[in-house]
C-alpha cells in the first residue's frame, strides 16, 4: 500500500528531492530533469487517486504532467482512471485514446480502457482492448487481459472462446481467481457440473466466499443432492452478504421448494 503524505510542506519538499536533476537550469542556478519531474507528477498524481482522499491532488500533478509533455501516455492514463471515477465518461475516454495514441504498446492502459468499455456494455469494443493486450507477451499481467477477454467473449455469447481465454489465463496464473470462478460458471451453464465443482472448490481454497462463489455452490450442491453442502453455502451467503442480489435469489429458491 502507498503511503500517504498529509503535510503540503513535505510534500513540496520530496517533489523538489525528486525532481532536481540535470536537464534545464533553473533561475537559481539548480537543473531539474523534466522527464524525471514529469514521470514524478504521474506517480504522487496515482498516489492520491489510489488513496482516494485527494482527487484535486490527483488532478494537479497529472496536469502538471502534461505541462511537461502533453503527449505523457501515463499522465493522460491517469487522467483517464481520474475522469472515469469522477463519472465524467466522455472526457475519460478521451484521454484513454490519448493513452494509446501516444503509446500503442501501453498494455495498462489498453486493459483498464476495456474495463471501462466492459462496464458500459459495449463488449464488443471491450473484447478488441482484452484482445490486443492479451497478445503482448512483455505484460507482466497478461493472465488478467486474458480472463477480462474471456468474461467479454462471454458477454457475447461466445462460449468456446471465453473458455479458451479462462484456461490460457490459468495456464499463466493457475490461482487467478476470476478465471476460476467464470469457467466454474461456464461449466455450470453448460451441464458440466462435476467440472464446475472441480473449477469452484479450486477457487475456494485460496479465496475468500463472494456472493457469486456462494450462489453458484448452492446450485451445484443442489444439483447433485447434497444437502448439508447447500444449506452450509446458503447458511454463508445469507449471514455475509445479507443484501446481495444472491441473497434474494437464494431466498426465492428456498420459498419455491416449501410451496413444493
Amino acid at each position: 500500500m502507498l503511503a500517504r503524505i498529509s503535510s503540503p510542506a513535505v510534500l513540496a519538499g520530496l517533489v523538489l528531492s525528486l525532481l532536481l536533476g540535470g536537464c534545464v537550469t533553473t533561475g537559481g542556478g539548480k537543473e531539474i530533469d523534466l522527464d524525471k519531474a514529469r514521470k514524478t507528477h504521474v506517480q504522487l498524481g496515482l498516489r492520491y487517486l489510489q488513496s482516494g482522499d485527494n482527487r484535486e491532488a490527483a488532478r494537479h500533478h497529472f496536469q502538471q504532467a502534461l505541462e511537461l509533455g502533453k503527449r505523457d501516455p501515463e499522465a493522460h492514463h491517469g487522467l483517464a482512471l481520474l475522469y472515469q471515477v469522477d463519472g465524467e465518461l466522455a472526457v475519460a475516454e478521451s484521454h484513454f485514446k490519448k493513452a494509446l495514441r501516444y503509446d500503442s504498446g501501453f498494455s495498462m492502459a489498453r486493459v483498464n480502457y476495456g474495463v471501462f468499455l466492459y462496464q458500459q456494455e459495449r463488449y464488443t469494443d471491450a473484447r478488441e482492448q482484452f484482445q490486443v493486450a492479451s497478445e503482448d507477451l512483455s505484460y507482466n499481467r497478461r493472465s488478467y487481459a486474458l480472463a477480462n477477454l474471456g468474461r467479454a467473449e462471454q458477454r457475447l455469447g461466445n462460449s468456446e472462446a471465453a473458455e479458451k481465454a479462462f484456461k490460457k489465463a490459468l495456464s499463466l496464473s493457475p490461482d487467478l481467481p476470476v478465471a476460476l470462478l467464470e469457467l466454474a460458471e461456464l461449466k455450470f451453464e453448460r451441464k458440466e457440473y462435476a467440472q464446475a465443482k472441480h473449477y469452484l472448490d479450486r477457487y475456494g481454497e485460496r479465496n475468500r466466499q463472494v456472493p457469486q462463489s456462494l450462489w453458484l455452490g448452492i446450485r451445484i450442491e443442489k444439483t447433485f443432492g447434497n444437502r448439508d453442502k447447500e444449506r452450509s453455502y446458503g447458511l454463508a451467503l445469507k449471514n455475509l452478504f445479507p443484501y446481495s442480489e444472491e441473497t434474494l435469489k437464494y431466498q426465492k429458491l428456498m420459498a419455491e421448494n416449501e410451496q413444493r
